[in-house]
């Protein structure tokens, strides 16, 4: 089993040979090593006049008693099982009524699909909203000022939300699975890169590539994958899944896999209805707010803001107070702010960048937590929360799918003034001049007073008043939680496998990513195909 030695820091300019080196020579090893490569690298820019890259190492010697001597005393190394494959050996020996179904194909629909489909249960996916090909062409006429399309939009379609996004692959999670996922990104057209960076993406514009050839291969091996098909029921016999219905057909059902999104509200509805146990959770609602992406690599890198060895400028910035949270999330470098609802009359903003990430504008969210004690403790207070956000920014900018819009300067000040912004807003549909102060309730303006003011002590660019914030971002994650036990089937019926961002167990493509496979190792050890 191979070590990872890590803290190895080197010129912004080295090569992954030089890096190695490093490594080997920190080892101070006889003989060289068996294998050598670069596990993951990373920048600290602490001190931009003396900005480093911070390695570590795969090293696996021919002697195994040096590994295990180095992994004892050298500070620096440790053993890993981060190349664990963590599945399933065999598939289980229950026979199965009913089809297994994946409701949703998001990255947790899809990678559960897949994993399904690779031991020989030859899935059912059902999905509301269109194929990417179909969701490009719903969500670029709806930004040019077309009719929003309910089933298919930002957050509904394959690929789930995450497909118009940065494509971020980051999460804090700690699990083996993590580099599987990151592994078959690679290998269904993700550049290489993903697999050794510390902060990984992929682009708006190569993901929709990637979820593509995942549905043909779930495909070729015998799944069937329905798009414009939604779940609109869900029958129990003695506590346990037998069908599920959908565009008003009745099918038989196994095993339902139910990754539906954390937008998927009548969803969440129809749940409730059939006594499915939901609870409330805590969720963040708040702007994006956009700099030009020079002045955020001035604020990290200093005079070195132009050097081309270096990445896009990213950040990920918080604050407390009293027990509330206002934090940066979602930092899109050289991308934009896309409208993103998924009902009509409302407004919702996300970011979203391209592979290159050479857009003229930086944005990321400004979010501030809310939890029950805020909105109230049943089930769907939550979802009314940031729907009541959602519909009074649509009624503040005149009914017209303008975003709500100001400086900071101006927010600070009280007011809600566009005047001297010196960031054009990228906002597709265009926005408004608005308080926002009319928009949020009080505590969650006071902690965006509060953050912009902390944070402006940490980057320069946040100082900068003629930055520009768009609002409301509401759709950070779930409000609600579809709750499973350690079986990861919902309390109140079997066969049901609540997983990913919707059922609240996931915070972005990676930990979805995981926990869809892990709901489909579940059915893989419990039946046969």
């Amino acid at each position: 089993m191979p070590l990872i030695v890590s803290q190895i820091k080197t010129g912004i300019n080295s090569s992954k040979d030089e890096i190695i080196s490093s490594a080997l020579k920190k080892l101070r090893i006889k003989g060289g090593a068996k294998l050598a490569a670069v596990h993951k690298t990373s920048l600290d820019a602490r001190n931009n006049a003396d900005i480093r890259l911070v390695s570590s190492v795969w090293v696996e010697l021919d002697n195994a008693e040096e590994e295990k001597r180095l992994a004892e005393h050298c500070d620096s190394c440790t053993y890993t099982d981060a190349k664990a494959e963590l599945m399933p050996e065999k598939t289980g020996s229950t026979p199965l009524k009913g089809r297994v179904v994946v409701a949703g194909f998001g990255p947790a629909g899809m990678f559960a699909a897949l994993t399904l489909a690779e031991y020989g249960f030859k899935p059912l996916v059902v999905e509301r909203g269109g194929s990417v090909e179909e969701r490009v062409k719903a969500v670029e006429g709806f930004w040019l000022g077309g009719e929003l399309d309910e089933e298919t939009n930002v957050q509904f379609g394959e690929g789930g939300a995450g497909t118009f996004s940065d494509g971020k692959l980051t999460t804090r999670i700690k699990d083996p699975m993590c580099r599987r996922v990151l592994e078959r990104f690679a290998e269904f057209g993700a550049p290489e890169e993903i697999l050794t960076k510390a902060k990984p993406h992929i682009g708006t514009d190569k993901l929709r590539g990637i979820v593509k050839g995942v549905r043909e291969r779930i495909i070729s091996l015998g799944g069937e994958v329905r798009f414009c098909s939604k779940l609109t029921d869900i029958e129990l016999l003695g506590g346990r899944v037998r069908s599920i219905t959908v565009n008003g057909e009745k099918i038989p059902c196994g095993a339902l896999i139910l990754a539906p999104g954390h937008s998927a509200r009548d969803t969440f509805e129809m749940l409730i209805s059939r006594n499915i146990f939901i609870e409330p959770k805590p969720f963040s609602v708040g702007t994006r707010i956009e700099h030009k992406q020079v002045e955020v690599d001035r604020s990290l890198y200093g005079k070195q803001y132009d050097n081309k060895a270096l990445p896009k400028g990213e950040y990920q910035l918080s604050y407390r107070r009293n027990g509330r949270g206002v934090y940066t999330f979602c930092m899109c470098p050289g991308g934009m702010v896309v409208p993103s609802q998924s009902e009509r009359a409302s407004i919702v903003t996300n970011g979203m960048s391209e592979f290159a990430r050479d857009g003229e504008n930086a944005n990321a969210a400004v979010a501030v937590s809310v939890s029950p004690e805020d909105y109230g403790n049943a089930p769907l207070d939550g979802v009314n929360f940031a729907r009541s956000i959602e519909r009074r920014a649509f009624e503040l900018t005149g009914r017209s799918y303008k975003a709500p819009a100001c400086t900071v300067e101006s927010f600070l000040r009280g007011g809600g003034s566009l005047k001297g912004a010196d960031v054009s807003p990228t906002y597709a549909r265009g926005v408004e001049e608005c308080d926002f102060r009319r928009l949020f309730p009080d505590f969650v303006s006071e902690m965006l007073e509060a953050g912009l003011k902390s944070f402006a002590g940490k980057m320069r660019c946040f100082g900068d008043g003629k930055a520009v914030m768009t609002a409301p971002e509401t759709r950070t994650s779930s409000p609600v939680r579809i709750t499973r036990g350690e079986n990861m089937q919902s309390l109140s019926a079997e066969g049901l496998y609540p997983c990913g961002e919707g059922a609240g167990y996931a915070g972005g493509i990676m930990s979805a990513a995981v926990d869809g496979m892990k709901a489909a190792v579940k059915i893989i050890e419990e039946f046969e195909p």
